[in-house]
């Protein structure tokens, strides 16, 4: 896989490059996308192959038959994170923002009270409104430039009201690997105050040397009446578009009323999707993940570097994710004009602090899954953007 080489998703209805200059203000010509969390690389030419044989046979049916699939999805977690699981257990939904919508439809009634550990991924909170349920913000503690749940605080929070917990793990935007201890010490919290766990593993492949991602599962399995797992190949193979999403639920209550619900709602997969992953879900499949890794992490340097050597920024160590969470409090400048330098005088769009919850105000969040050419050029405007600060 040539990850240097650089294709135009422009005019493609890609929503990171396409929707740019409506959003930003970028202009769609010159811009880097740097918002949107898919990467700008082709899937690897085992899922290519794949789709291409559903193509060419031209008939699309109903997809019957997925034990393929499903042994694939529970093939990956034992080879690549050692989590056995039941494909029994495994539910697929139109991707994992959907999942949330309707764990909120199964497990939560309006009103009722959904933790976040904030900063966090955005459209947690957006789904969970939408629901007319309340985001519960639990603000996260920065200790030594990295995130740390603060429960003691989150403990004193709480009201009573609150149902569930949605975890981010690894963390978006913050890049964080949770540790096994840190893991306990949420299955802890969640006992205590009765709430569901809805842990989210999208970005459980994409870590980087030196980390090691553990699922709740085996960081806590006394939590498996209580746990609700989202996992999906659309971060780690690019597939996002597919929207194809696992729900893992290892207990027979939570599984029995989360399949109810989707019965109720005519809730069933796209075949491509299915496709896509029964191939990616395989040592070809993983060949190509770890290759990928190693290139994220040579970007993540190379970002890193860059960014950190201008007066007031500071990008947030990433320990897994593409997304690099920089904050440039340091500048001493208010977020409109900081902004406004990144999108107007740099050509960069990417995500607002804010919008991912307290804590955010401050950042800025630098999607890195582009050819090593956008990451230099994307450097190089940044440097020339703050150059008065240098």
């Amino acid at each position: 896989m040539n990850f240097d080489e650089i294709i135009d998703r422009r005019g493609t209805h890609s929503q990171k490059w396409d929707m740019m200059e409506k959003i930003y203000g970028v202009p769609a010509e010159t811009g880097l996308p740097m918002w949107v969390a898919d990467m700008d690389f082709r899937a690897p030419q085992i899922v290519q192959e794949s789709l291409r044989a559903a193509v060419d046979h031209g008939v699309y049916g109903y997809f019957g038959d997925d034990r393929a699939y499903r042994e694939a999805i529970s093939w990956w977690m034992a080879a690549r994170h050692d989590w056995q699981i039941d494909p029994a257990e495994i539910f697929t939904t139109h991707g994992l923002v959907n999942a949330v919508g309707l764990c909120l439809q199964t497990w939560t009634q309006p009103g009722d009270g959904v933790v976040l550990f904030t900063p966090v991924y955005h459209a947690f909170a957006r789904t969970i409104r939408g629901a007319g349920r309340q985001v519960v913000e639990c603000p996260l503690a920065l200790v030594d430039g990295r995130y740390e749940m603060d429960l003691d605080a989150a403990n004193a929070q709480m009201t009573g009201a609150e149902r569930m917990v949605i975890l981010c793990s690894p963390h978006n935007p913050g890049g964080r690997v949770w540790s096994g201890a840190e893991l306990q010490a949420l299955a802890e919290f969640c006992a205590r105050h009765d709430l569901l766990l809805v842990s989210d593993e999208i970005h459980h492949d994409l870590v980087m040397p030196g980390h090691h991602h553990v699922p709740m599962p085996r960081a806590c399995p006394e939590v498996l009446d209580r746990l609700v797992m989202l996992t999906a190949a659309s971060k780690t193979f690019n597939l996002a578009g597919l929207h194809c999403g696992n729900v893992i639920i290892p207990d027979p209550r939570l599984r029995q009323q989360f399949g109810s619900v989707l019965a109720g709602l005519g809730v069933s997969p796209n075949a491509f999707g299915l496709h896509a992953v029964t191939a990616a879900y395989s040592p070809e499949g993983a060949a190509w993940v770890d290759t990928l890794c190693a290139y994220l992490d040579t970007n993540r340097k190379l970002f890193d570097a860059g960014v950190n050597a201008i007066p007031g920024l500071r990008s947030m160590p990433l320990e897994a994710t593409y997304l690099a969470w920089v904050d440039f409090s340091g500048t001493g400048m208010a977020p409109p004009e900081f902004t406004r330098r990144v999108e107007q005088a740099a050509g960069i769009a990417a995500n607002h602090g804010p919008s991912f919850g307290t804590g955010g105000t401050s950042f800025l969040r630098f999607n890195l899954g582009a050819p090593r050419a956008t990451i230099e050029e994307a450097v190089t405007r940044l440097r020339q953007a703050f150059g008065d600060l240098q």
